[in-house]
């Protein structure tokens, strides 16, 4: 997909001249300046680059976590710069599974519940039923009845992949999703991605600094100083090839 694809009813995320900037010291800082990306249902996208390049800040304009200070933000068609706080946060939960860095899980659920409690929110009917069958994706189904502070940091992240991913949402976005993991987890969890784009038909959207990761997805996207430098297809490679 180039940047000068044309929105259809395929298009889930479409950025245009899309910047954050913020005034700092009496100065403009430009965490994101123009940026143009549009990404179709089924694409799986890996968005590169160095610490402090926008990666975190286009995942959060992406997520309606943010607002854009310039530009335009669409997801499946809906303008986020126009967007109420009420219809933000509909976006959210029928629209966006979100993978956080940082986990942000309940403690005082167990993994079953917090995995439970994303089927919940994007009103899911059968969402104990999905919620084991997410867990035993992501190898913890006989971790389900404990709580966070019971699992190790890599059991941790992929409870929080499992609540991304029981939403059903079409916009799944992870900021380092295999941070915490060893090697072994870290592939099962990028082919649980891959498989939700080629199954589900969701664009996947992970925030990298590492370019083996990269080598899986049908696009590289590579950010620096708040800007796209390069936006290019790539021919997945088999997951039996990675190593980090």
């Amino acid at each position: 997909m180039t940047q000068e694809a044309v929105e259809d009813d395929q298009t889930l995320i479409d950025l245009r001249d899309a910047g954050r900037h913020y005034e700092i010291g009496g100065g403009t800082l430009k965490a994101l300046d123009q940026v143009d990306l549009t990404v179709r249902a089924g694409e799986f996208v890996v968005i590169l680059g160095p610490s402090g390049s926008g990666k975190t800040t286009l995942l959060n304009l992406i997520g309606a976590l943010d607002t854009p200070t310039e530009g335009t933000v669409r997801i499946g068609g809906q303008d986020l710069t126009e967007a109420s706080r009420a219809e933000l946060f509909a976006l959210r939960r029928h629209r966006i599974g979100f993978i956080f860095q940082s986990f942000n899980l309940f403690p005082g659920l167990t993994a079953l519940e917090n995995v439970q409690f994303g089927g919940n929110v994007a009103g899911r009917s059968d969402v104990r039923e999905a919620a084991i069958e997410v867990l035993g994706q992501v190898g913890l189904s006989d971790r389900a009845d404990h709580f966070p502070h019971e699992l190790s940091g890599g059991e941790q992240q992929r409870v929080a992949i499992a609540r991304a991913l029981v939403a059903g949402n079409p916009v799944v976005l992870a900021d380092e999703p295999t941070g915490e993991l060893d090697f072994h987890t870290g592939v099962q969890i990028l082919e649980l991605l891959r498989e939700v784009t080629q199954t589900a038909g969701a664009a996947v959207l992970i925030v990298t600094h590492n370019r083996q990761i990269a080598r899986v997805a049908d696009r590289i996207v590579e950010l620096s100083s708040g800007r796209i430098q390069s936006d290019r297809e790539n021919e997945p490679a088999d997951m039996a090839d990675l190593h980090w």
